[in-house]
């Protein structure tokens, strides 16, 4: 038989120099604070106030945004007593892209509102500016500034669901343009916040794949890119003595049966290159039908290469010389097929 025994607590002081002087009404009974010395310090010209339900700032004046930041948080953590653990609650949606730096959303000072996500079983109101947003999934937590934000692709889907359910699109606080950049943002600086696929899979479990306008901007953002991908690897061509590919040509048997619309393709080598497939699968039904073409040139004896647009970035000369190599060894017992340039 073993137990563990607990720890003693940090100092009051520790807390809340790590906490930016939010602490719990929790956290000071468990560092002998009573719950009268608390009233008294948060009366009227007091030196402590209240700011969210058993949630207090150890000074006077307005709080600053991180402090509005760690009050929402403690507020819905499950136990605010065990301090540096909120693993029960995790911040979101647009005052989260805040915290992570997006530059297309309003800057910190600016948040009016903000979202925190707990588990669905929490019996939890919304307080002050603090919404409460419930998940069936368990939480994943990002360390930022200290505090626990949702991954980049959940927090910008719960911005968008925020907007839509808010209105903002509607009365025009919001538009495509912003749409656009919050998209670009995630998925493009500083290497890319996050994926494509995570990105994805947290649009379409929040339902908002089937918003016309997000949809619209998604579909132009993974254009684009999908562009740049491909002007590179052109590149890459030219710089390893390649022959130019066909671009995007339809590929046919010769009774006419469908096979594939490849990226790339190389007819005399019977090579084709599939670039990023996510990045033009929005839906399943999308991955599910380029996947099976991808499939069927192989069963046909096309050697097709894949190539991450992320990889391309990092190593382009390892991608390059797979390029050559493909081409020079080419596909194997290609069945004759019919290529009808686009």
């Amino acid at each position: 038989m073993s137990y563990q025994i607990p720890s003693t607590p940090s100092s009051l002081e520790e807390l809340a120099k790590r906490q930016q002087n939010v602490i719990t009404a929790g956290q000071l009974r468990a560092r002998g604070v009573p719950a009268r010395v608390i009233s008294e310090h948060c009366r009227r010209g007091g030196p402590w106030q209240r700011l969210l339900p058993r949630v207090y700032l150890l000074q006077g004046g307005e709080p600053t945004p991180e402090q509005r930041m760690w009050a929402a948080l403690l507020y819905a953590a499950r136990s605010g007593r065990e301090e540096g653990r909120h693993a029960g609650a995790v911040i979101t949606g647009a005052a989260a892209l805040a915290l992570y730096g997006f530059s297309a959303v309003p800057r910190l000072p600016a948040v009016t509102g903000v979202e925190v996500l707990v588990p669905r079983q929490r019996r939890l109101k919304d307080a002050g500016e603090v919404r409460i947003r419930r998940t069936e999934r368990e939480l994943e937590a990002r360390s930022v500034h200290g505090l626990a934000c949702a991954p980049v692709a959940r927090a910008v889907a719960d911005a968008f669901r925020e907007w839509t359910d808010g209105g903002a699109f509607d009365n025009g606080l919001v538009g495509l343009h912003l749409v656009r950049a919050v998209l670009r943002e995630a998925l493009t600086l500083a290497g890319g916040r996050c994926t494509v696929a995570e990105l994805l899979a947290e649009l379409g479990e929040s339902g908002l794949l089937e918003d016309v306008r997000i949809r619209a901007a998604l579909d132009e953002l993974l254009a684009a890119e999908r562009e740049s991908v491909l002007e590179r690897i052109g590149e890459l061509v030219d710089e390893w003595l390649l022959p130019v590919p066909l671009t995007g040509p339809e590929l046919r048997m010769r009774g006419g049966t469908y096979i594939a619309v490849p990226d790339l393709y190389w007819p005399q080598a019977g090579v084709a290159v599939e670039v990023d497939s996510e990045l033009r699968c929005v839906s399943e039904g999308e991955a599910a039908w380029v996947r099976g073409g991808q499939h069927r040139m192989e069963y046909l004896g096309v050697r097709v290469v894949y190539v991450s647009g992320r990889r391309l970035a990092a190593e382009p000369d390892v991608v390059g010389g797979e390029l050559r190599e493909a081409f020079v060894q080419g596909g194997t017992d290609v069945v004759e097929l019919l290529v009808t340039e686009r």
